[in-house]
């Protein structure tokens, strides 16, 4: 999964290493030269790059509600998933809203492609927007167990910041609003 990030490191790099690696995501740590000559471990997580789907139809938000055995909670959240290999943010985006929500978008644009949590994630994610929506079927990974819901688009934001909420959800309704798209 390694991804190379760009540019040289400021900081030399004495010593990088992978601890562990599963399936979603590989962790481990760099050993880096701070500017005062010490030296001091920095722990990564590197995850595959996301995307966030804002998708709007008759005035109404897509959300899809599920439980993420993680934090043992039930969110409503915009659609989302991993990007895979050799696709772009806006073919992902309408790929996971397709088969999360059985929605196919006439029209994808990216709002913003951002890296996450940059004191501990090697992640990034990018946030779509999706209009001209038209029903097919769905097709759920074996591990999605959701719900499509909508919500009117003067409620969205407010909705997704009852708790539980989640950081995706809020920036990718924020970054559509801040568009004049919501």
């Amino acid at each position: 999964m390694s991804e190379e990030w760009p540019g040289d490191p400021e900081w030399p790099v004495v010593e990088s290493a992978v601890e562990y690696e599963t399936p979603w995501y590989t962790g481990g740590y760099d050993l880096v030269e701070q500017p005062d000559g010490s030296r001091k471990r920095y722990y990564w997580a590197e995850l595959p790059p996301a995307v966030v789907v804002v998708a709007v139809a008759d005035g109404r938000v897509v959300f899809v509600e599920q439980y993420r055995p993680t934090i043992r909670e039930t969110h409503l959240e915009l659609p989302a998933g991993i990007v895979e290999e050799g696709e772009s943010f806006t073919t992902a985006g309408a790929r996971e809203l397709r088969e999360e929500t059985g929605f196919d978008p006439a029209g994808v644009s990216l709002l913003a492609d951002y890296a996450v949590a940059t004191g501990v994630l090697r992640h990034r994610r990018g946030i779509v927007f999706a209009e001209g929506l038209e029903p097919v079927e769905p097709d759920l990974d074996g591990n999605e167990f959701l719900q499509v819901r909508s919500v009117p688009v003067d409620e969205a934001l407010a909705r997704a910041r009852e708790a539980p909420s989640n950081d995706a959800t809020i920036t990718g309704l924020l970054l559509a609003r801040e568009e004049g798209l919501i």
